[in-house]
C-alpha cells in the first residue's frame, strides 16, 4: 500500500499562525480590525454642548476655542437646529479676532445660505463692518473705505428702519469723508512732485463729485492757486487733510445689545 506522507508546513509560515492565535486567545477577535467583523465606534460631543462650550467661549473673549467649537457643530451636525447659530458665531468669532477678510466670507455665505433669517440686517451690517475695519492711513489704498460705502448702502437701501441705519449710515459718509481725503493727498502729492497737470484734474475731479464734502474748500484754494500759476513750493503741509475717523467702539452697548437679539433671530430659525 502506498503511504501518503503529509508535508509540514514552513517554519515561517507555522510561526506567524502560531502568533495570530495566541493573540485572539489574548484580546479576542473583535479587537484585531480589520480581521474582526465589528469597527470601533467613534464617540462624538453631542450639538448641544458644543454650542454651549462655544458661547461660553464666546462671551469671554476667547475667539479661538469658540471658533473650534462652532466649527465642529457646523462640520460634524449641519442639519442641526445648533448650525444656523453657529454659522452666525464663527463669522463674529473671526471678526472680533481681527481676522476681517474670514469673517466677511462667512458673513456672506450666512447670507447666501438663510436669505430670509431675522439675523440678516445684523449680517449686512456686520459686512460693512468688515470693510470699514480695513480701512487703513490716508496715504494708502482705499479700497476698504470704497467697499464699506457700498456694504453700508446696501444695508440701508435694503432695510431703511433696522436697527443698524443710525450707525450705518454715520460709518458710511465717514468711509466717503474718507475717499475724498485720501483723493485730496494724491493731489497734494503731485503738487509736491510739480505734476500740476495731475494735480489739477485730481482737484477738478474732486471738486465736481464732493462738493459738500469738509475737505472741498481747501481743495478749491489749491485748485484756484494752479489756476493762477503760483503753486505752493514751500508749507505744504498745512494743505494736508487731518482726518481722523470717528471712535467708535466695538463692544458699545448698542452694538452688544444688537448682536443679541441677531444670536437669537439665528438661533430661532
Amino acid at each position: 500500500m502506498q503511504r501518503i506522507v503529509s508535508s509540514p508546513l514552513p517554519s515561517r509560515a507555522f510561526t506567524l499562525v502560531v502568533l495570530l492565535l495566541f493573540s485572539l486567545s489574548l484580546t479576542g477577535c473583535g479587537s484585531l480590525w480589520p480581521f474582526g467583523s465589528k469597527n470601533k465606534e467613534e464617540v462624538f460631543e453631542p450639538a448641544e454642548s458644543l454650542i454651549a462650550k462655544g458661547m461660553k467661549d464666546y462671551k469671554v473673549g476667547n475667539y479661538t476655542d469658540a471658533l473650534k467649537s462652532f466649527q465642529e457643530v457646523i462640520d460634524r451636525y449641519p442639519f442641526s437646529p445648533q448650525a444656523v447659530l453657529a454659522e452666525l458665531k464663527a463669522a463674529d468669532s473671526h471678526y472680533y479676532n481681527g481676522k476681517y477678510r474670514e469673517a466677511k466670507e462667512l458673513y456672506q455665505s450666512f447670507e447666501e445660505r438663510h436669505p430670509s433669517n431675522e439675523a440678516i440686517p445684523y449680517v449686512m451690517f456686520q459686512i460693512g463692518m468688515c470693510d470699514y475695519a480695513r480701512i487703513d492711513r490716508i496715504d494708502r489704498d482705499a479700497t476698504g473705505a470704497n467697499e464699506a460705502v457700498e456694504s453700508f448702502s446696501r444695508l440701508l437701501r435694503a432695510h431703511p428702519d433696522s436697527p443698524y441705519t443710525h450707525e450705518a449710515t454715520a460709518r458710511r459718509d465717514s468711509a466717503r469723508e474718507f475717499i475724498v481725503n485720501h483723493e485730496y493727498f494724491i493731489a497734494v502729492f503731485y503738487v509736491r512732485t510739480k505734476k500740476y497737470d495731475q494735480a489739477l484734474h485730481r482737484l477738478e475731479h474732486l471738486i465736481a463729485l464732493h462738493p459738500e464734502a469738509a475737505i472741498t474748500p481747501k481743495a478749491k484754494d489749491l485748485r484756484d492757486r494752479l489756476q493762477a500759476g503760483d503753486p505752493p513750493h514751500w508749507g505744504l503741509g498745512r494743505w494736508l487733510p487731518d482726518l481722523k475717523l470717528p471712535s467708535w467702539g466695538r463692544g458699545d452697548s448698542s452694538h452688544t445689545e444688537t448682536g443679541r437679539q441677531a444670536e437669537s433671530n439665528a438661533h430661532q430659525q
